[in-house]
């Protein structure tokens, strides 16, 4: 499966290092909503109630999981790129790490604080990482292959991802509860925030002719 370097190369200096500290950090805010203990996103339910069946750290299946979806790419002909190998490579990783420094804290109001934080920084990573404009990430490769593969809806192909994985979590022993439906309601739009503030603009964008805004 051959990797490429998506986009023009004239701001690789920025593109980089945006999306090695917004794969980090995405990895961070994962582990904190964990340790909220109030909930995961869908697929962090099921690498959760991975590492309760079977062993091995959460972060680890997080790994794991990116690897075998983007196998997946193969045969619907989809090209990785850096991010999306990077992706594969880091969120995990940087999980695991975080989890070792950070423990549930005591108390719900200082919970929810923690679950609340982590999303708000899981919106600004979503924006770095794809605002580096260097690959999706394996699972939203899985979702586009799919919608051209199908022709379904990318609405209904990535809900059906999304609904088949947090069920499956839920059954392994994974944590759903309010942190999931607030990842769900609120990362859409911290997402869209975010992005165009961290979106490294193309050739055209900084070129003489046309001055770069704000």
């Amino acid at each position: 499966m051959a990797v490429r370097v998506l986009g023009d190369t004239h701001a690789l200096g920025r593109r980089l290092p945006q999306l090695v500290v917004g794969l980090a950090v995405y990895g961070a805010s994962m582990a904190l909503m964990l340790r909220s203990g109030l909930g995961l996103d869908p697929w962090d339910v099921f690498h959760q109630g991975l590492q309760r069946s079977i062993g091995l750290s959460v972060g680890a299946w997080v790994t794991i999981c990116g690897a075998l979806v983007l196998l997946l790419w193969i045969p619907m002909r989809q090209r990785p790129g850096v991010g999306t190998v990077a992706n594969v490579a880091m969120i995990g990783a940087a999980m695991d790490l975080t989890l070792r420094l950070f423990d549930t804290p005591d108390g719900l109001p200082a919970r929810i604080a923690l679950m609340v934080g982590a999303i708000l920084l899981n919106g600004l990573a979503t924006g770095l990482y794809i605002g580096a404009r260097l690959g999706p990430g394996p699972r939203d490769g899985l979702m586009t292959g799919l919608h051209r593969r199908t022709g379904r809806s990318l609405r209904l192909v990535r809900t059906g991802i999304e609904v088949t994985v947090l069920v499956a979590g839920i059954l392994l022993g994974g944590t759903a509860g309010v942190g999931t439906v607030a990842y769900a309601l609120a990362i859409g739009p911290l997402a869209q925030v975010f992005l165009p503030w961290c979106t490294v603009p193309g050739p055209a964008e900084t070129s003489p002719q046309t001055p770069r805004k704000g």
